[in-house]
């Protein structure tokens, strides 16, 4: 695994290796984690970006992992990489801690529990012993701990040695060529989540001008969709964390029915941001397309859901004028991820976040670096049916009222 974090492939995203490498690399582990097959899903659909399905047969969360970009090979290093984070979230082997958090936290350094999203129904006591697992806190740089539960991802069972009080997600896992690389991801995935949820919590905001899109990249994915028939909706959903998010939401022209498309971006180079969320809009769509993703609902698949769904995002498009420009949007480029992290770090203490956790799920014997990054004070994506508003949500909320 490099130890150095110079970015080598910046195209459609920040990689220290190129998809190529990367393939060629991982390609001796797939049958490990039991990965048996690659398939391209791009042609299935009009739009031409490219996206593939990752499957694993006897994976314990879901079994089928997307992925996109601007080339095949792309597409298929996103989707292998993705089914192998989630693969090492399923087995996590770091040593674990059984203990009370009211004792725990009078010996040693423990996340802030307080702000940890919840769950409905869920209730945390801090006198009741649960299984804790060792991270990193990169803001003081040193051991803290935090619930296995937010970090394990084997969902064939209860949350072992856990309260169920916390969210099981893969929200804010991310694999990478180190753990420079895998760290940014999956803080950057946090960051969005985060600002798509309080984005949900203000009225319908202006959209953004696809004519200011400045990138080559960035305007090639939008012509690609306007030339396939759709319209496309693009929203800058930057929070005050400061770190550049977009919304992309994709539907048939003139009202017609058909499949929409959805994606959401966070990168601290607002072109690869943006990029991130015009290509999960595509993949998103072909996800409903090809019926490949076995966490969706048969309901999902009804005449009356396509419908709703494409009049939610009509909606969207329709209210909302196009006076956003992109040159507004905060931007950042740097030529390593140490440099990516400095800032990612820096922008969510000027938030008045002061704890940034990251578990270490790699394993020695594969050349590839998995995360699980936990931020006590961002908010849980605001799509979980057991969502609870954090204080930044309940703080909109009071502002609006």
């Amino acid at each position: 695994m490099p130890t150095t974090s110079q970015k080598q492939y910046v195209l459609d995203t920040h990689r220290l290796r190129d998809p190529e490498q990367t393939l060629e690399i991982v390609k001796p582990y797939l049958r490990d984690m039991g990965i048996t097959r690659i398939a391209n899903l791009t042609g299935l659909d009009r739009i031409g970006l490219p996206t593939v399905m990752v499957t694993r047969p006897n994976s314990r969360s879901v079994a089928v992992s997307l992925g996109k970009g601007l080339s095949l090979r792309a597409a298929e290093a996103s989707g292998v990489m993705e089914a192998i984070e989630a693969w090492h979230a399923e087995r996590v082997l770091l040593p674990q801690r059984l203990a009370r958090y009211a004792d725990l936290v009078e010996e040693t350094s423990v996340v802030d529990v307080d702000g940890l999203p919840r769950v409905t129904g869920g209730q945390f006591d801090p006198h009741v012993n649960m299984l804790w697992v060792q991270g990193l806190d990169l803001v003081t740089d040193s051991a803290c701990w935090v619930p296995l539960e937010m970090v394990d991802t084997d969902y064939t069972n209860a949350p072992i040695g856990g309260q169920a009080a916390f969210p099981r997600t893969t929200n804010g896992l991310a694999s990478g060529n180190n753990l420079a690389e895998a760290s940014c991801h999956a803080i950057c995935e946090l960051i969005e989540r985060d600002a798509t949820t309080l984005w949900h919590h203000f009225p319908t905001a202006e959209r953004l001008d696809p004519d200011s899109v400045d990138d080559t990249r960035c305007r090639q994915a939008i012509e690609m969709i306007a030339d396939a028939g759709l319209e496309v909706g693009l929203w800058n959903t930057t929070s005050d964390i400061g770190v550049a998010s977009f919304r992309c939401v994709v539907c048939e022209a003139g009202g017609s029915s058909g499949h929409i498309g959805i994606g959401d971006g966070c990168h601290p180079d607002r072109a690869i941001a943006l990029l991130r969320a015009l290509t999960e809009a595509a993949q998103t769509r072909l996800t409903y397309i090809s019926g490949a993703r076995d966490d969706l609902d048969p309901a999902e698949f009804t005449d009356q859901a396509k419908t709703e769904r494409g009049s939610y995002v009509r909606d969207l498009i329709d209210g909302a004028a196009a006076d956003q420009s992109f040159s507004d949007c905060p931007t950042f480029v740097s030529g390593s991820f140490e440099e990516d992290l400095e800032l990612l770090l820096d922008h969510l203490s000027k938030a008045g976040i002061t704890q940034v956790v990251t578990v270490d799920l790699s394993r020695p014997e594969y050349d590839i670096a998995v995360v699980r990054a936990v931020i006590p004070g961002l908010e849980a994506p605001h799509d979980d049916p057991d969502y609870v508003p954090g204080v930044r949500a309940q703080r909109i909320r009071e502002g609006l009222e």
